[in-house]
C-alpha cells in the first residue's frame, strides 16, 4: 500500500468537510394529491425571496424561505386557494414578493419605466446624431491650407 492513498483519502475527507456547509439542500415537500403538489410547485416559483430577492421560493436556502414555504404548504392543507394565498404574502411583503407584480397605480412605474426610458434614450440619441450632422455640415474645409510641413493653418 503506497503512502498516497492514506493522504489522497485524508485530503478528500478535509475537503468534504469544509465545503460542507456550502451544501444546501432543500427538503422535498411532498403533498397528499398530485393536484395540491402541483400548485405547491407553481406557488413557490412565483414568489421571490425576500432575503435573497433574485431567487423563487423554491430555489431559496435560507430558513425565511423555508418557513415562507412551510406557510404555503399550510395554507394549501387548510384549503386556502391560490389567490387567498397571494393576497396574505402581498399583505405581509408587498407587490415586490411577487415575480410577475399586477399592472396597478403602486406598480405602474415598473411596467412604464422600461418604455419611458428607452423613449428618452431614443430622443437624446436623435438629438446628438442630428446636433453632430448639423456640426460637420457647416464645418468648412477651404478655410485651412495643409502645406504638408507645419499642419493645417488659416488662410491669411
Amino acid at each position: 500500500m503506497s503512502r498516497r492513498a492514506p493522504l489522497g483519502a485524508l485530503m478528500l475527507t478535509l475537503l468534504a468537510l469544509l465545503a460542507a456547509p456550502f451544501a444546501h439542500a432543500i427538503a422535498p415537500t411532498r403533498m397528499p394529491t398530485a393536484a395540491l403538489e402541483a400548485r405547491y410547485e407553481r406557488l413557490i416559483h412565483n414568489f421571490r425571496c425576500m432575503q435573497c430577492q433574485d431567487e423563487s421560493l423554491a430555489n431559496s436556502p435560507v430558513s425565511l424561505a423555508a418557513d415562507m414555504r412551510r406557510q404555503i404548504r399550510q395554507m394549501l392543507l387548510a384549503g386556502d386557494t391560490d389567490q387567498q394565498i397571494r393576497h396574505f404574502f402581498v399583505a405581509r411583503y408587498g407587490y415586490f414578493i411577487l415575480f410577475k407584480p399586477p399592472f396597478v397605480l403602486k406598480t405602474a412605474w415598473l411596467w412604464l419605466a422600461p418604455g419611458v426610458l428607452l423613449a428618452i434614450g431614443t430622443v437624446s440619441a436623435l438629438w446628438v446624431i442630428r446636433r453632430r450632422a448639423a456640426l460637420v455640415a457647416g464645418d468648412d474645409e477651404d478655410e485651412f491650407l495643409d502645406d504638408g510641413l507645419t499642419g493645417p493653418r488659416k488662410h491669411p
